[in-house]
């Protein structure tokens, strides 16, 4: 059987995509910043036909066509659409591999006879591009050079054993090759494929490079080049639909657990956890109700992950049925095998991501917050905030040297008897009476931080133990001298609270 493979080129895939739902009318234009400018990154067929080309700066542009309209480019959506149209082209060949950025290489041998030939089945594949709104050239071939070729020089059908006939009237940059190769073949006259075809392969590779005659090679079916498709990218997706509708909460939730079950074991097969899940249900009347929930860790226990549904299907309005369900992963993780037998530190684990779950799909996962120690002795900076979902736990370092206070909050200034420590003060509205003091412990402010809270320098930091039960910290700047000699007055501030 001889190979035959089929080149998709699509000339312009980030400007249909991004015009598909949102159409322009005149000249369009997708931009990407490249340096300290814009440049145009895909273009319609009408901002061609002004004069515009790929890669030209924003700015020229503009000057050349006023009414050009612009977007930034998404090159994740442009490559999440070339991956889309890679799995739809899986109906004209079995395997299908990408080709650059913009194209796809399918291996079809044995396969035109199912569409009547290869001229039907490339003429089906374009008008179906077409209704889809898709510019694009296809092309056939029995090597990969060739019909990479010829799919971005008009496209076509190179018949088996005519590849020297096929492709020879195509200029040498056809072949793959760099720009500078093609420049130096086209100054001495080399500028189409059939050009070097009779051409002794060792001058060649002595003027142009080995690079020259291994593309020439592989067009022409010498020397071999593989087809190699990458697997595609697993799903995680499981769906139900039911010989007749339900409604009741019960009902849903065990369909829901016997959705889990196949999803969690497609889960660890692969070894993912799931980070986000989404429930669709849909009504007998073609109306749909989604629930998505988050977990704050990589997850795939059908009994707990079902839990955290139970209140969102208790809120879906079922209308007269639900007749259909469906339950996706769209966001998951690496999770390796795990022991999930007795052990506390496990159920310690699963009880506390659990609550962070819970908790995180009320009020959001990045308010549910996690400390973390720092390296300062600053107690505003002693510690940072991170979401507790998306961080893991860090023991404190050991520290020697005075207690610190359970509750920090900002200085609230105190009314102090004077001493140090004082014998009383005055604080939100109550008066204590110092018991017991333990101090002072002496910080002094990072000076390369500019934190206007600690501009007056050094703090004394006291441990005050009061008749009337709180234990407060307190701390005073030291005492500054007026301008006679005299002591100067000292302020008091409290700013933690031990346990």
């Amino acid at each position: 059987m001889a190979r035959r493979l089929l080149s998709i080129w699509f000339p312009r895939l980030a400007s249909d995509t991004s015009l598909r739902n949102r159409p322009v009318e005149g000249p369009f234009a997708l931009t990407h910043r490249s340096g300290n400018s814009d440049h145009l990154h895909c273009l319609n067929t009408t901002a061609t036909a002004r004069g515009l080309s790929r890669g030209m700066p924003l700015a020229d542009a503009r000057a050349i066509c006023p009414d050009l309209a612009t977007r930034p480019a998404d090159l994740y959506r442009e490559a999440a659409a070339l991956a889309s149209l890679r799995r739809w082209a899986g109906r004209y060949a079995p395997m299908v591999a990408l080709d650059g950025m913009d194209g796809l290489m399918a291996d079809i041998s044995g396969v035109p006879h199912l569409f009547d030939g290869e001229m039907d089945l490339r003429e089906d594949l374009q008008a179906r591009l077409e209704r889809a709104g898709l510019h694009a050239v296809s092309a056939i071939a029995g090597t990969r050079g060739a019909a990479h070729a010829l799919a971005r020089h008009g496209g076509g059908i190179v018949a088996d054993g005519g590849l020297v006939e096929g492709i020879g009237h195509l200029p040498v940059r056809a072949l793959r090759i760099d720009h500078d190769t093609a420049d130096a073949l086209a100054r001495v006259g080399l500028a189409r494929i059939a050009d070097l075809v009779h051409l002794p392969r060792a001058p060649l590779v002595r003027r142009f490079g080995t690079g020259l005659v291994l593309r020439l090679d592989q067009a022409l079916g010498v020397q071999p080049e593989p087809v190699a498709a990458e697997p595609y990218a697993p799903h995680f997706g499981v769906r139900m639909t039911l010989p007749e509708p339900i409604g009741l909460q019960s009902d849903v939730m065990s369909g829901l657990e016997r959705l889990l079950d196949r999803l969690c074991a497609r889960l660890a097969l692969h070894q993912r956890g799931a980070r986000r899940m989404r429930l669709e249900l849909r009504r007998v009347d073609r109306g749909t109700a989604q629930i998505e929930i988050g977990l704050a860790r990589p997850m795939r226990d059908p009994v707990r992950i079902a839990a955290l549904f139970a209140r969102g299907v208790g809120e879906v309005d079922a209308g007269f049925g639900i007749d259909a369900l469906r339950v996706t992963a769209p966001l998951t993780e690496a999770l390796a095998p795990e022991q999930i037998g007795g052990g506390a530190t496990v159920r310690h684990e699963d009880a506390l991501a659990d609550l962070l779950s819970s908790i995180g799909n009320r009020i959001g996962f990045d308010r549910v917050l996690r400390l973390s120690p720092a390296t300062s002795l600053i107690p505003e900076r002693s510690f940072l905030l991170f979401p507790a979902a998306y961080s893991a736990p860090e023991p404190s370092p050991p520290r020697a040297g005075p207690m610190r206070p359970i509750t920090l909050f900002p200085p609230e200034p105190a009314t102090a008897v004077t001493g140090a420590p004082p014998a009383g003060f005055r604080w939100r509205r109550m008066r204590f009476t110092t018991l017991r003091a333990t101090g002072p412990e002496r910080i002094t402010p990072e000076w390369w931080f500019d934190d206007p809270a600690w501009r007056n320098g050094l703090r004394d930091y006291w441990r005050i133990e009061t008749r009337e039960g709180p234990r407060l910290w307190l701390f005073t700047t030291p005492q500054k001298r007026d301008w006679d000699g005299a002591r100067g007055r000292q302020d008091w501030y409290v700013q933690g609270e031990f346990p």
